[in-house]
């Protein structure tokens, strides 16, 4: 009896071994299909673990009035919370930093405006690329030195093109000349009422970056860099080198209610 008992007990462990091994072999392999399809989700749909909140005149990691929230499997830029706004623009960071890269985003403005929000803010949110540590942001700075994807709605009667250039604290060349101008229309169509739009912004490092709204080229060019003229700018920079090649990927609050359901990235080689 005991002998069998213990045949048995062998058997089962070299079964259990089996199966162990299969559903290794087979986790390996879904991990794999993952890495070589190469796109990781920034956003899980549940919460927003990975994202760090900053608003002007509050510390960082405070969510100032629950602005940045997860809520039916969406990232909301939510307002309901807020009274008036006072110059409060906020930015929601990813912990990581990249540089070659391309990121994918899902958005959409729904709802009015922030009383007080500014004008040029009314149906605008944006990906910050390429940003500044956002532990080096002061108490009171409104906008991270970075490379702005700038998402604009439809007003239903005005020309607004979305996935523009805007550039804090930074320049580009475009079409081969240094652009000091701030901010750069794309060649979009205007996108009117609370559609989903996705924008898609291809970066590689301090040599090309490009913008695509709805898989079209809309935008690209070349050499990011520091602004010396900026402020903020003028503190990061560190032996006279100006190239931007890499930075955190932060999302915008400026007054206008926002969804994104889908963040993604996937790896570029450099």
């Amino acid at each position: 009896m005991i002998r069998n008992s213990k045949n048995t007990l062998l058997i089962a462990l070299s079964l259990f071994s089996v199966i162990f091994l299969s559903f290794g072999l087979i986790s390996c392999n879904e991990k794999h299909v993952e890495v070589q399809e190469g796109w990781i989700a920034l956003f899980d749909g549940e919460n927003l673990w990975g994202w760090m909140p900053k608003f002007a005149g509050h510390p960082l990691g405070e969510n100032y009035n629950q602005t940045f929230r997860v809520k039916d499997g969406l990232l909301k830029v939510s307002y309901d919370k807020w009274d008036k706004f006072n110059g409060e623009f906020g930015h929601l960071f990813y912990k990581d930093s990249f540089s070659n890269y391309r990121l994918l985003v899902e958005y959409r403005f729904v709802g009015d405006q922030l009383k007080g929000g500014p004008g040029w803010a009314y149906r605008n949110n944006g990906i910050m690329i390429h940003c500044q540590d956002p532990k080096t942001m002061t108490l009171k700075q409104q906008f991270p030195v970075s490379i702005e994807v700038q998402l604009l709605g439809g007003n239903g009667k005005d020309e607004r093109h979305t996935g523009n250039l805007c550039t804090p604290g930074t320049n580009v060349v475009l079409n081969g000349e240094l652009e000091l101008q701030h901010c750069i229309d794309s060649s979009s169509p205007t996108f009117n009422g609370d559609q989903w739009v996705t924008a898609e912004v291809e970066v590689h490092a301090d040599s090309l970056i490009r913008h695509y709204i709805n898989g079209q080229l809309v935008l690209e060019y070349t050499k990011p860099q520091l602004d010396k003229r900026d402020a903020d700018a003028a503190r990061l920079i560190a032996g006279g080198v100006l190239a931007v090649k890499e930075g955190y990927i932060a999302l915008q609050a400026e007054t206008a209610p926002t969804e994104f359901r889908r963040i993604e990235i996937k790896p570029l080689d450099k």
